[in-house]
This record gives structure tokens, C-alpha cells and sequence, in this order.
């Protein structure tokens, strides 16, 4: 059995046996920061944590944090030695499917291209070791804009994508891997309730079709209140998805689950696992702010001869990225940052330092920033990680993880 799968089975048996509902954490790693910080939380709070990488995070040509998928599971592996982790660490891919990565919606490749680079990603996925793959075919570029992609043709692709994994997999004889499918209301599809039983149908009778009905999604993404703008989980909804979901065998998944107002709603509403990403990024861009202002304090009082200047140095770097286009509101300008409201401008470039993390020049204004926060005997990076973590175990204890290693 999956690792996933099996955890979801015990915790499904312990709410039987306790009446204590829980809803799995995964976290999105957009940094080396969120990777360390997630998994010292995972220790403290004896709970299992998942990390769900988006093929722009994490891919062969090293995604923007600069891994590719046997690096990434390779540097989780020997992170979690270093704390000397016990708890299940489960590693999964997060929307993969056609256009879901930048490169392939901005160059416009053609499905048979765009589709086989995400096979090939699914195959390093599997051989690093990954535990579980989303399998997300549910945008289109050649679909016009307000229009959602038939979901006959969403269901053909998400069993194509499935049946190349699996085929891959036994070639290799690898263990078994757990699956999710569908996707939120950001790129439509699965939203009303009878086009979700039909997509479940479909994908069902598709799979039998090609000689794989051993193998079905645990989690199905579901529409639930939350997107990039909106922090309210709807219960109401989420459990009449979760009750569809249930007589097909799946939990239902919430993604764009950040700085949501009502995390313990999710466990009462029977979610399976939830995604919490762009959260984390604010938290630690936050706290290198914090202590760029500690810094200047420093300067100020002669303590140190030049300031790392972070601030900018992140501004700088997320504007020329181009990257903060991608979450424009309409009216908003593509060429002009400054025309929008200082208000949005802050939250782009908070959103869009996941996407420079790793760029040499902010590196090395980092490095200059703790260098002068330590050289007065402040921990700099300590700082940043329990920011990060504190954020993190919100959502442990909210979804009623905390301890659940002792019962698995």
C-alpha cells in the first residue's frame, strides 16, 4: 500500500475508534527555508507532513528553487537525518499536467510537447522516489478565456497521464504510488457537483478500460470556498463534495488553503489533506524584513560599515523576474509596477519572492544580511525558520495532527 494511502486508512480508523477527525498538511516548498522549517515542525508537533512540488518548483531543469526531483528528495532525506526525524515524510507532485508550467503556457507548446515533458517529469518523479503524483490535465491553452475544457477530455487525459505513470513504474518495479486528480476553481472544471460525479464516472470507466481499477486517486481536488484571493473555507460545500467523494473511495483535496480564516473547519468537514504555499513565502519574506530593520538599528548606532540593502535587492529582482505579471487583477498594468497601488505592489513582490529565492544576487544579500545580524550575536536564520514554523503549526494543531505519529 502507498504510504500515503496507508495513513489516510489508519486515520480514517482512528476516527472510528475516537470520533477525532484530522486533514493531512502538505506544504508547497518554495524555499530551503519552508523544506527545513516544515520538517522541524513535523518533529515538534510528531506529526506526518507532506510536501507538494509544482513542476515550476521542482523539475529536470532544476525549477525555480534550482532542484530537480532526485535532488529534491535527496536534500528532504538528509534534512531529516540531521534532526534525526522519525515522522512520515510523504513527496508529491502538485499540478502536473499540460501548461501548468510557466515555460510551457508562455512559449505555447502544443499539447503532444507540453504532454510529453510532463510524462518525462512524472518518470523522474517516480524514480527519485516521489510518494505521490497530481495529475491535473484541466486547462488548455486553445480554449478560449471564460470557457472550461470538456470534461470528457479532462478525464481522457488524467487516465493517459495515469496509465503512462503506472506503466513506467512497474517497468522500473518501483512500490507503489498514490495519486490525486482534479483542480480548483482557479482553472474552472470540477466546480458544479454533477460535472464532478461525472468526471469521478469517467475517470473510473477509463481506468477499468486500460486494466489498472487496482489504481484510484485518494484525493480529488475540490472547489471549497478558498482561491488565490479569498481566505474563507466553505464547510457546507466541502462536505457535500467529501460525501461524493466517499461512495468513489477518495477524500477531497483543498489547495490555495493560505492564511485561511477557518483551518479547523477542515478536519470537521471531512478534508482530506489541504495546500498551504504562497503563506510561507510572506511569512519568511516578513521575517527578512524584521531583521533588515534590525540591521539598519545596527548601522545606525555605527555597529556596522554597509547594509546588505534586501529590501531592494528582492524588489529589484522580483520586477525584472516578470514573474508578479502572473497574478495581475484586470486594469492592472503589464508594463508599468509602479501604476499599481502600493498595496498590491507589496503583495506581488511577497507572493513573488518564491520565484527569486535562489537567484545569485539575492543569495548573496542574504548572506551579507545575516553576516551582519550575527557578527552582534543574533541567530538570523533561526529567525527566519521559527516565523516559518510558526505558521506551520498553526495548521498542525488546527487539523488535529499533533501526536498522531504515536498512533500510526
Amino acid at each position: 500500500m502507498p504510504l500515503m494511502d496507508y495513513i489516510l486508512k489508519r486515520i480514517h480508523e482512528l476516527e472510528s475508534e475516537t470520533g477525532v477527525k484530522r486533514t493531512i498538511l502538505a506544504a508547497c516548498p518554495n524555499s530551503l527555508s519552508v523544506i527545513k522549517a516544515a520538517l522541524s515542525s513535523a518533529k515538534r508537533c510528531n506529526a506526518p507532513i507532506k510536501f507538494a512540488a509544482t513542476l515550476n518548483q521542482v523539475d529536470l531543469d532544476g525549477g525555480y528553487t534550482g532542484l530537480t526531483q532526485y535532488e529534491f528528495v535527496k536534500t528532504i532525506r538528509l534534512l531529516a537525518r540531521k534532526i534525526n526525524l522519525n515522522s512520515p515524510v510523504i513527496i508529491a507532485v502538485d499540478h502536473g499536467g499540460p501548461w501548468l508550467k510557466d515555460i510551457h503556457f508562455r512559449e505555447k507548446w502544443p499539447l503532444e510537447k507540453t504532454m510529453a515533458a510532463v510524462k518525462k517529469s512524472f518518470e523522474a518523479a517516480i524514480e527519485a522516489g516521489y510518494d505521490l503524483i497530481h495529475v491535473d490535465p484541466t486547462i488548455d491553452i486553445n480554449i478560449p478565456r471564460g470557457e472550461c475544457l470538456p470534461i470528457q477530455t479532462i478525464a481522457e487525459r488524467t487516465v493517459e497521464l495515469i496509465v503512462h505513470s503506472e506503466e513506467f513504474r512497474r517497468s522500473k518495479n518501483i512500490n507503489r504510488i498514490s495519486y490525486e486528480v482534479g483542480t480548483e476553481e482557479v482553472h474552472g472544471g470540477l466546480s458544479d457537483l454533477e460535472i464532478f460525479r461525472q468526471f469521478l464516472d469517467l475517470l473510473k470507466a477509463g481506468l477499468k478500460r486500460e486494466k489498472l481499477g487496482d489504481v484510484w486517486p485518494c484525493f480529488v481536488v475540490g472547489k471549497v470556498g478558498t482561491d488565490l484571493h479569498t481566505t474563507y473555507f466553505d464547510p457546507v460545500v466541502a462536505r457535500q463534495l467529501t460525501e461524493i467523494a466517499k461512495t468513489y473511495g477518495s477524500l477531497i483535496k483543498g489547495h490555495y488553503s493560505d492564511n485561511v480564516e477557518n483551518p479547523e473547519a477542515y478536519p470537521l468537514s471531512g478534508m482530506g489533506a489541504a495546500n498551504i504555499g504562497p503563506e510561507f513565502t510572506e511569512y519568511e519574506y516578513d521575517a527578512l524584513m524584521e531583521l533588515e530593520e534590525v540591521q539598519d538599528s545596527l548601522f545606525t548606532e555605527g555597529k556596522i560599515a554597509k547594509k546588505s540593502g534586501m529590501k531592494k535587492t528582492l524588489w529589484h529582482a522580483v520586477i525584472n523576474s516578470g514573474r508578479w505579471k502572473k497574478w495581475l487583477q484586470p486594469g492592472e498594468s503589464r508594463d508599468d509596477f509602479n501604476s499599481i497601488s502600493p498595496e498590491r505592489q507589496e503583495w506581488l513582490i511577497k507572493t513573488g519572492c518564491r520565484y527569486i529565492w535562489e537567484l545569485p544576487e539575492v543569495i548573496a544579500g542574504r548572506a551579507k544580511l545575516y553576516e551582519n545580524i550575527e557578527a552582534e550575536g543574533i541567530d538570523a536564520e533561526s529567525i527566519i525558520q521559527l516565523t516559518i514554523e510558526r505558521a506551520l503549526e498553526r495548521y498542525f494543531y488546527k487539523f488535529n495532527l499533533v501526536g498522531l505519529n504515536s498512533k500510526l
